[in-house]
């Protein structure tokens, strides 16, 4: 069956930015996606502030930023965390790592094998990869936070995806597009996993996709007037910081 793929009407292109934004309708359900080119623009992992408390939100990290002259441009809950929000897997945050991989048996969709790891690399590339691979980036990574389960490895649906699950919850992931680009993106509706990373495979042509979150999942996207502070605290927030317009 043909996936029927309508893409609204419109597309924004963030100012001055190497960011884009699309409202998405695929097989009938409504997605977000953002697109960044990892090379031009510096994604960063959000978690706590300069006193070290958790900053759980969008606002917070604008607050945050507003004392450096700069602003948040786009954000999305970045993996899953402990109910201390510490992150449950691997975090590395400008180069340091703050949390080791997570190879760990246990329940719950971050241990649904094979799980993975979005990184930027210190050559600019984006990356996904599956946990088990990741020793061979050991010491390359500039970011790169844990999650799971992986939604398509080498061009192939997880194998625990059924096409008829009813188990449907709001989703958010990422993939590498075939240009090299960071693909975020966020449902507007719950979807099931087979959905969700269908929409990876076929519709944005990503070899390698990882889940992020599902329930919690969050935008941060000004732009399309999106502030989603309202659903969860949250732990590792994945952003992009821009300068503040002058007045």
């Amino acid at each position: 069956m043909r996936t029927l793929v309508i893409l609204l009407s419109f597309a924004l292109l963030v100012a001055g930015r190497a960011v884009e934004m699309k409202e998405t309708t695929v097989a009938g359900k409504r997605y977000v996606l953002c697109a960044v080119a990892p090379k031009t623009e510096r994604l960063e992992l959000f978690l706590k502030d300069e006193k070290g408390g958790v900053l759980h939100t969008f606002s917070a990290i604008e607050t945050m930023l507003a004392t450096r002259g700069q602003r948040l441009v786009l954000g999305m809950n970045g993996g899953m965390f402990h109910p201390d929000y510490a992150p449950v897997g691997l975090y590395i945050a400008d180069g340091r790592e703050v949390v080791p991989l997570n190879t760990g048996v246990a329940d719950g969709n971050f241990f649904l094998k094979p799980n993975g790891v979005f990184a930027i690399l210190k050559d600019g590339r984006a990356v996904v990869v599956e946990a088990a691979g990741w020793p061979a980036f050991a010491g390359q990574a500039r970011l790169a936070t844990q999650s799971g389960p992986m939604l398509v490895i080498d061009g192939k649906l997880h194998p625990a995806f059924r096409e008829g699950s009813d188990s449907r919850l709001f989703r958010n992931g990422v993939g590498i597009g075939p240009d090299g680009k960071a693909l975020f993106v966020i449902s507007s509706e719950p979807v099931n996993f087979h959905e969700f990373a269908t929409l990876f495979r076929d519709t944005l042509k990503c070899r390698n996709a990882l889940f992020l979150d599902g329930t919690i999942s969050s935008l941060y996207a000004p732009e399309l007037k999106r502030n989603d502070d309202f659903k969860f605290p949250l732990g590792p927030i994945l952003g992009i910081a821009g300068e503040k317009p002058k007045p």
